[in-house]
């Protein structure tokens, strides 16, 4: 009769010492990581290498207004007297990237951790969807509009208008509006200083921005931290800022320059008379 004894199973064999079994998972996941690092460092080697829509600036140069710029004096007036000015009104300027220059990634990283740079979206320093040449036909023009309105608020402010006096502005290479205040400023001081026979200024270089309308209101501009640095490397003491930007002008601020916010052309005379007097003076 056949035997119907069972039979136990044959163990399989124990894996040799040193040698453990590795699931086949755990023996992908070195791979897959290794992919997924060349993958990302191919992606930021590209990211590198693209253009991107901004603009870098740099701290521009300054200009006196009272003075003369490429060999040709900014302010001309004829029909009035007028006076030799002790100080100087700087107007600033920002020196960026143009519209058509390419900038990359390494770029914006090093100009958002420098103190010396600003890194701006291009839409924010130039007008979108215009050429090259449009945009400086289009900066020419508000020089123009605000050399125009700076006379005007000027001869208003000293009731001066209608009486014959002829002002013209001239300032090459500089485009915008940004310096319509130091241009009000300086037909001021010129035609009448500080109105009791000093000077406007007080023999201090000042310096500011700001833009100016044909009522003397003053508006923001862009990148004035830059431009308090340009000023006080150019040996401003005193940098005249539009009171809404205060905030702005006292991030990164240099050292020995001191601000005065203006919202109109009558705040920042009375400032400067006042200052000169050695009175109070508003501050940011």
């Amino acid at each position: 009769m056949p035997s119907t004894e069972a039979r136990s199973p044959r163990p399989e064999p124990a894996p040799a010492s040193g040698d453990p079994a590795v699931p086949g998972p755990l023996r992908r996941r070195p791979v897959l990581i290794g992919l997924c690092a060349a993958l990302v460092t191919v992606l930021l080697a590209a990211a590198a290498l693209l253009p991107l829509p901004f603009s870098v600036a740099l701290p521009g140069e300054t200009v006196d207004v009272q003075g003369s710029s490429g060999g040709e004096q900014v302010i001309r007036i004829s029909g009035a007297e007028v006076r030799e000015p002790e100080g100087e009104l700087r107007m600033t300027t920002i020196q960026a990237t143009g519209p058509d220059a390419t900038v990359r990634l390494p770029d914006v990283v090093s100009g958002w951790f420098s103190s010396e740079r600003a890194v701006m979206p291009r839409d924010a320093v130039y007008p979108s969807g215009r050429t090259p040449r449009e945009i400086r036909e289009y900066n020419t023009a508000q020089m123009h509009e605000s050399q125009d309105a700076a006379v005007e608020a000027a001869l208003g402010l000293l009731d001066r208008s209608g009486r014959g006096i002829e002002v013209e502005l001239s300032l090459e290479d500089v485009g915008g509006p940004s310096a319509g205040l130091l241009f009000a400023l300086g037909i001021v001081n010129l035609l009448e200083g500080d109105g009791a026979g000093g000077d406007l200024t007080g023999g201090r270089v000042i310096a500011g921005t700001g833009t100016i309308e044909a009522d003397g209101t003053v508006g923001s501009v862009g990148g004035v931290p830059l431009k308090t640095q340009a000023a006080r490397r150019d040996g401003a003491t005193v940098f005249l800022v539009p009171q809404d930007e205060c905030g702005e002008a006292e991030g990164d601020l240099p050292e020995g320059l001191r601000l005065v916010p203006v919202r109109t052309l009558a705040d920042a005379v009375g400032s400067l008379r006042a200052l000169a007097a050695g009175d109070p003076v508003p501050s940011c």
